[in-house]
């Protein structure tokens, strides 16, 4: 089958003979994937970290139909539209155990130590899979597992109706937080970047006040449009060492920072920074994947439900439907920064 797979750091490879994944265990199903999205981890494995096993095939976030059923799968049939969770917990360590997959010593997604979604087919446990309505598409649902990752984070703030938030870096965790931050009722979102489109796109999914710190200082502005001179909640989604700490500045006294991006640098936080957290008394939050007990977690039912409303619009992020063959060239230019992307799927 068509597949990309990783062999190295900047070692991408299309390939078409790549074996096709066999239903080995009884209670697997083969899906053949319809969509799959780059996400920003993908790139980071791909320009920083390079490959767990040389050789894998990459990608995690997808949708498909099922192809193919073990024998003790009883709820899925072949031509069944999926949406699906890739990522897999041990459930015995302490973590597990207590009802927090998301913290297990093991956690691991398809495309890491074992093949992943940019291929023509991938096998997951028939647990893993999320029927998808009508009203959903297999683009839109590709995008279910990182709107999940935001949703996670989401739940473990305190955020409550007719909130201030302010989201700094709006790429697709980015918008995927302007949205989750309406629907759980914020009054007023702010949305960072210094990229222009991207702030443009905000706006159509809802923010109300757009940033960009190149041409005016964040601070200033939110302070002047807030009663309480911060936001309650302030959501680093840009992964990067400067933004890790400026946003450090942005929530009202007792307000909340989330962390979702992931910057793969050091970061020095200087005293203006720190001080905000002790004078300020500030709550740090840290998310990290997107599961919760029960399996795979009320994050992935919301997400189906909201996308099936409309309420949560993934559409005008997609800027790019691509063949698989075009992957080596594209994640070149992603990281180069040669191509002005904000989601690009995979139509394998």
């Amino acid at each position: 089958m068509k597949a990309l797979n990783l062999y190295g750091i900047e070692d991408l490879r299309y390939e078409e003979d790549t074996p096709i994944p066999q239903i080995i265990r009884e209670e697997d199903i083969l899906i053949q994937v319809k969509s799959a999205g780059i996400c920003g981890s993908d790139l980071s494995r791909y320009k920083k970290l390079g490959p767990y096993i040389p050789g894998t095939t990459f990608g995690h976030e997808f949708s498909g139909v099922v192809a193919a059923v073990g024998s003790a799968v009883t709820q899925w049939k072949e031509g069944d539209r999926a949406a699906a969770c890739p990522t897999f917990a041990c459930g015995n360590c302490i973590y597990c155990r207590q009802g927090f997959p998301t913290r297990c010593t093991e956690l691991t997604v398809i495309g890491a130590k074992q093949p992943g979604a940019y291929a023509e087919y991938v096998v997951l446990p028939a647990s893993h899979a999320l029927l998808l309505p009508d009203e959903i598409d297999f683009d839109t649902a590709s995008l279910l597992e990182p709107s999940s990752v935001v949703l996670h984070g989401f739940y473990r703030t305190s955020i409550q109706p007719g909130a201030a938030v302010a989201i700094m870096g709006v790429g697709s965790i980015g918008l995927l937080s302007v949205q989750w931050a309406k629907i759980f009722g914020a009054a007023t979102v702010f949305a960072i970047d210094i990229d222009e489109n991207k702030l443009k796109i905000a706006k159509q999914l809802g923010a109300d006040i757009l940033i960009n710190p190149l041409k005016e200082d964040t601070e200033t502005v939110i302070k002047n449009h807030t009663a309480s001179s911060g936001v309650d909640l302030a959501v680093e989604s840009a992964g990067s060492p400067l933004t890790s700490k400026q946003v450090l500045a942005l929530p009202k006294k007792g307000g909340e920072v989330l962390y979702l991006g992931i910057p793969y640098g050091d970061i020095t936080l200087h005293r203006y920074y720190f001080e905000r957290i002790v004078r300020n008394e500030l709550r740090i939050l840290g998310a990290w994947n997107a599961l919760s007990a029960p399996f795979p977690g009320k994050e992935w039912e919301t997400g189906l439900y909201y996308m099936k409303t409309g309420q949560l619009d993934v559409k005008p992020m997609i800027s790019h439907h691509l063949p698989l063959e075009n992957g080596p060239e594209v994640f070149h230019q992603l990281i180069h920064k040669e191509v002005d992307a904000v989601k690009v799927l995979f139509h394998p």
